[in-house]
Order: C-alpha cells, then structure tokens, then sequence
C-alpha cells in the first residue's frame, strides 16, 4: 500500500517534468505551447458557460420543485411489478443530469441503508455503469456545434437505462432476492 502511495505522490512530478524534457529534447518552446493550450481552454470555458447555467438551472428546479416523488409516484405500480426498489428512483432520474445531484443522493441512500444493504450494492453499481448523460451531451455537443443530438440522446439514455435495469437485476441475481 506505501508503495502506491509513493506513486500516487510522485506521479504529477514526474509527468510534468517527462514533459519538459520531451519539449526540450524537440526543441520546442513548451511554456507558449502551455500557454496557448490554456487560452484555447478558456475560450472553450467561455463557449460552455451558457449550456452549463441552463442545465444547473434546470437541475436546481427539477430537485426543489417536488417533481421526482411526482414522477416516482406515478410509476410506483412499475416498479413493484418489476422489484425494483422505489428509493432509488430518485438516483436513477437524477443520475443522467446532474453528478453531483447523483452522488448527493447516492451518498444519502448509503448512509440511509447502507452500503452493504441490497439498495447500497444497486447504488453503487448504478453510479459506476451509468453516465451524467444529458451533461456531457450538452458540453460535448456545444464545444463543437453539433445541433441534431436525438440519435446520440436516445442511445446515451438507453445505455443508461440498460447500466441501471441491469444493476438492480445483477443484484437480485447475486443476492437471489426476487
């Protein structure tokens, strides 16, 4: 274990300075390539900026309206048909949107049942072979202008929701709860 801690401490060094040497073995001038790199990041930051408050703001509505226990209660009769537990709903629908609303649920859900219980195994399996899917779309799709994303919407989501039926199904499996 010390040994990966030596890694993890000398690994950010060691690649900054392979860098450098790399840049002077070429005999390139590697603080303007640095700095061009970081004014081309700020110029991508800036063409972003407006897709990231939209969807915040829309995160921000969706968790204060009460529209997640709307939806869930609406699909609860679903759910026990198929044992799917409805506590992590609210994961499952926040999980393409928004990660750091996932992990916030996620992290209540553990501590609420634990993680070892059979919704903290589905949970963490959730958040590892799921994706923000709608974030990453909106970035990806914006820094490059791409404007018809319904083919790269509807697969994104069905992977999503394949990662998320499979969890809770593997779980079950494991677990031989049914």
């Amino acid at each position: 274990m010390k040994f990966l801690n030596y890694i993890s401490i000398f690994a950010v060094p060691t690649a900054i300075l392979i860098i450098l040497l790399y840049g002077i073995f070429e005999r390139k001038n590697v603080f303007d390539i640095f700095l061009k790199g970081a004014n081309d990041g700020i110029k991508m930051v800036i063409k972003i900026f407006p897709t990231l408050v939209g969807l915040f703001l829309a995160i921000g509505a969706l968790s204060s309206s009460g529209i997640l226990d709307f939806i869930i209660n609406l699909i609860k009769l679903v759910l026990n048909f198929a044992k799917i537990p409805a506590e992590i709903m609210p994961l499952a629908i926040l999980r393409p949107i928004s990660g750091s609303g996932s992990i916030a649920v996620a992290t209540d859900l553990m501590k609420k049942f634990g993680v070892d219980s059979l919704i903290g195994l589905m949970v963490g399996t959730i958040m590892g072979s799921t994706e923000t899917t709608l974030y990453t779309i909106a970035v990806y799709t914006s820094s490059v202008n791409i404007k018809k994303i319904r083919f790269i919407l509807f697969a994104a989501l069905a992977a999503d929701l394949t990662g998320m039926i499979v969890s809770v199904a593997i779980w079950r499996i494991l677990l031989r709860i049914f």
